[in-house]
């Protein structure tokens, strides 16, 4: 999974990606400072792996990671090429979900762009130059389109007509996730990877006396909320000073702020709500490990995960849910008290379930 983490300059992307990554981006007070995009991959926080590994007094513990991608700030007029925009739209094309850092905190010290805080119209700023470059790429494969079905070739005519539609959809400022498509449809335009269609996630990054009930933050909550989209609210200065406190130190300090979660746990969650995505888990003496699959996904094709072999072969899972089987002790105890399931070809793997795969080489 890879996010990229947009947003316009000096909103506190670099930092509340340093924070989440440890990765040491650069952050400065002024626009650019990020030119390249810098990425961190991190591991996704699952407390129950340490539970488990705990129970079987594994060697080793895999989590499952995410790539986060630092995208440099857009400006207006990126689309265009302004501030080196049209590089920097092109790293959006390479994600699974974007992070959309929203500035909502007041600090004199940090130049806002546009000269004073307005969360909707910056990211409205964002959108609409995410919206023109999505404009570009359907036009250029529309007249390719046109031209090739002079030929006679009814697909190409159907792909010239499909493509009409988003690009009239997007002329009107809006954007292509919001376009109801048939799945036919959608196979015309999933290769274009349009930067409009991909899953966001707003940050609404506040300072420490903010909360969820500043009246900037509800403006983005619901602006996602109408959008359809993931809303999360992180305070990237704080989140950086906790990312450099030891372990023990940072649960203490978390403890004394009542901070319950840390920007990458809401934004992992987010992530995985946002993606459709669950995780299983295997342990053992050698390995507890998460695995990320799709929500929906069977069980040979969640065995497939794991290797070819293993979905090929498939015959049998067994299954038994991650807190019945630390109540039960271990996996034998569990399935003498008849906790543990054996599931066939049709079962749907959820979230949490402990799974033995059994399968013919």
């Amino acid at each position: 999974m890879k996010l990229g983490v947009v947003g316009l300059p000096n909103v506190g992307k670099s930092t509340l990606f340093n924070a989440i990554t440890k990765a040491g981006a650069e952050c400065a007070n002024y626009p650019f400072c990020t030119i390249e995009p810098n990425i961190g991959v991190v591991p996704v926080p699952d407390e129950r792996l340490y539970k488990l590994a705990a129970l079987y007094d594994s060697k080793r513990i895999t989590h499952t990671t995410i790539e986060f991608v630092d995208i440099a700030g857009l400006v207006k007029g990126a689309a265009k090429g302004e501030g080196l925009g049209n590089k920097f739209l092109s790293h959006i094309r390479e994600v699974d979900a974007v992070v959309h850092v929203v500035r909502c905190f007041r600090d004199e010290n940090i130049t806002h762009v546009d000269g004073e805080i307005d969360p909707i119209r910056d990211i409205e700023t964002i959108n609409f130059e995410l919206i023109f470059a999505d404009m570009d790429t359907v036009n250029k494969r529309m007249e390719r389109a046109k031209t090739l079905s002079k030929s006679g070739d009814k697909k190409y005519a159907d792909e010239a007509e499909i493509l009409a539609k988003v690009y009239e959809h997007l002329s009107l400022g809006k954007l292509a996730r919001n376009l109801n498509l048939t799945n036919e449809e959608f196979e015309f335009i999933a290769p274009l990877y349009l930067l409009t269609q991909k899953p966001v996630i707003y940050a609404a990054n506040i300072t420490e006396n903010q909360t969820d009930a500043d009246d900037e933050v509800k403006k983005v909550a619901e602006y996602a909320k109408r959008d359809g989209c993931e809303c999360v609210t992180v305070c990237a200065k704080l989140e950086d000073e906790l990312n450099g406190l030891p372990d023990a130190d940072r649960e203490v300090f978390m403890q004394e702020m009542n901070i319950k979660e840390s920007g990458l746990d809401k934004l992992v969650t987010a992530a995985y709500r946002i993606l459709g995505l669950i995780s299983y888990l295997t342990a053992g003496e050698k390995e507890t490990r998460a695995w990320t699959i799709t929500n929906g996904t069977k069980a040979p094709q969640a065995a497939g995960k794991i290797h070819t072999d293993f979905e090929k072969g498939f015959i049998r899972a067994e299954i038994v849910d991650w807190q019945t089987l630390l109540e039960c002790g271990s996996f034998a105890s569990a399935k003498e008290k008849g906790k543990v399931r054996s599931e066939g070809k049709d079962y749907v793997i959820r979230d949490g379930d402990v799974v033995l795969f059994r399968f013919n080489v």
